[in-house]
């Protein structure tokens, strides 16, 4: 009995550990644009059944209930929360943020779809438009040299006024892309999610339809971490890892003490 306890008080700080591992990420993570924050979701582990409900007591009576024995915890998984983030306004035409679901389009080194939220883009030296690692934007947008007053439009068409031209000329348009199971897509870093089989493939259109977030020019999509919140998962996890630290203890005790007597 004292040896089982020891085992479920530490599969509890291993949880424990894992979950604070999460809100630290999540706290990190408090000023990077379209950071979505996870959660650490928990299971229990398989029980002992010494004995189960119903199980003849008798031949003519059943045990009105079980005798189960649990054996601690274990992470689950992580689940990205996918709530809007606050739009702050940046002056820059070339940043943009999403208002509503969807993910802007990346090509990343290798030729692989990324997806991100993180709309602070830039021009290359040949004036496409990129991420800050320098991974074009898809669909491929390309700015002329020397034009002025770029305009993204809420539905993704990209305009520009071109050097000796009065009109604006349409230079291509941005899509979004959207998931079945946006939880199921793979953070692998630099604010790039990439498509796995739990995510389905991605459905490409035009921003503003079908579900899709509209295209804000001029604006960026804070992280949607809540710092009260987190500080609150953290004290919380913090107990707990606390109350299971003081089971081992507890259990050692119960150890020496029968150690002595017996």
């Amino acid at each position: 009995m004292p040896t089982s306890a020891l085992h479920v008080a530490r599969t509890g700080l291993e949880a424990q550990d894992a979950r604070m591992r999460v809100i630290a990420n999540n706290l990190a993570n408090v000023g990077t644009s379209g950071f979505k924050r996870d959660r650490a979701d928990f299971q229990t582990l398989a029980y002992q059944d010494t004995r189960v409900a119903g199980q003849r007591s008798t031949g003519e009576t059943a045990y009105a209930i079980g005798l189960n024995l649990g054996n601690g915890v274990s992470v689950q998984g992580t689940t990205r929360i996918n709530t809007q983030g606050t739009l702050n306004t940046t002056g820059n035409a070339l940043d943009l943020a999403l208002d509503g679901d969807g993910l802007f389009q990346v090509e990343l080194p290798g030729g692989q779809q990324g997806y991100t939220r993180a709309g602070n883009f830039t021009l290359s030296a040949t004036g496409q438009l990129v991420t800050a690692q320098g991974y074009p934007v898809q669909p491929a947008i390309e700015v002329p040299q020397g034009a002025q007053s770029i305009t993204v439009s809420p539905d993704g068409t990209v305009t520009a006024v071109l050097q000796g031209e009065a009109e604006p000329t349409e230079l291509g348009q941005l899509t979004v892309a959207s998931f079945a199971n946006p939880a199921g897509l793979q953070a692998i870093g630099d604010n790039f999610l990439v498509e796995t089989a739990a995510s389905g493939a991605a459905e490409i259109g035009p921003a503003g339809e079908a579900g899709r977030g509209s295209i804000r020019q001029g604006m960026l999509e804070a992280s949607n971490v809540n710092v009260v919140e987190e500080l609150v998962a953290m004290i919380e996890a913090q107990r707990a890892y606390e109350i299971n630290s003081k089971m081992i203890s507890a259990v050692d005790e119960m150890l020496r003490n029968a150690n002595q007597t017996l």
